[in-house]
This record gives structure tokens, sequence and C-alpha cells, in this order.
């Protein structure tokens, strides 16, 4: 993962992500198998890795403590 203030992305790379040339390494075809895990837990994320995700105040607790669920079970699930 990398991330700037609240806006964040995922990557499946062996790679820190830096900049494009970097994220050009990732395998697309992980994250959308994660990005569809993602959907069956309730959480609709970018569909693309080359996309930004955004944390606000709007997000409550509950929220992320949901989220962070459906993450772990999703990457359980790859």
């Amino acid at each position: 993962c990398t991330r700037v203030g609240g806006m964040f992305s995922t990557f499946f790379t062996d790679q820190e992500v830096t900049g494009f040339p970097s994220a050009l390494t990732s395998d697309t075809k992980l994250f959308g198998r994660f990005f569809r895990n993602m959907l069956k837990n309730g959480i609709n994320i970018a569909p693309s890795q080359f996309e930004a995700g955004f944390i606000s105040l709007a997000h409550t607790e509950d929220d992320i403590a949901r989220t962070l669920t459906a993450v772990e079970a999703s990457l359980n699930n790859l």
C-alpha cells in the first residue's frame, strides 16, 4: 500500500511503488481478484489499482473496522 494523507492505493508487487514505472510491476489480475473479493465482502473499492482510495472524516470507526475485516477475508481468499 502507498498513501499520501487520506489517499491510498494497494499494489500487488514485491517492489516499493514510488511512481508509475514501479506501479506497472503490479499483478493486475491479482488485484482484480482482490477487488471482487472485497465486493463479495460488502466493500466497494476503486476497480483499478491505478486509482486512489480516500479516507475521510465521513468514515466512522465502524466503517473502518468493517473494511479491515473485509480486507483480511479478501486477502485470505486469494
